[in-house]
Parts: C-alpha cells; structure tokens; sequence
C-alpha cells in the first residue's frame, strides 16, 4: 500500500467495510440455499406443518416448489 492510497483511500475504507460485509452475507446465503443439509431440514419442516394441518397441500406444494427453486437458483 503506497502513500497515495493510504492517505486517499482511508476515507473510503468504511465503504470497503460494508461491501465486504455484503460479500460475506451473500456468500453465507448462497450456501445456506444449496446445502443439502438445509434444503433437506426445510423440506421436513413444510412437510411437518402439512401432517399438523398447519397447511393445505396446495400451500404445501408452493412451498416445496420454492425451497427447490432456491437450490437451483431459478
């Protein structure tokens, strides 16, 4: 890091701070939507609410629909 940025580019380093901060929150989301492990847990929880009758098939379908949508990134 030269002098020029140093002292020039210190006023910007918040800026810096939240788009890496960003970043790393989509990064995190990213994973959460395709892992196996999540994707899986969210399946069973829809499921769930649907044998409880917390949900009607239809909402049930419309759930599993964009749970999977999510994973593929559609």
């Amino acid at each position: 890091m030269g002098l020029g940025t140093l002292l020039f580019g210190w006023p910007l380093m918040p800026i810096y701070a939240v788009v890496k901060l960003g970043e790393l929150m989509r990064d995190q989301v990213e994973r959460e939507l395709h892992d196996p492990a999540v994707v899986r847990r969210r399946l069973e929880e829809v499921e769930q609410a649907r044998a409880d009758g917390r949900i009607s098939a239809e909402e049930e379908d419309r759930a599993v629909e964009e749970i999977l949508r999510g994973m593929v990134g559609w």
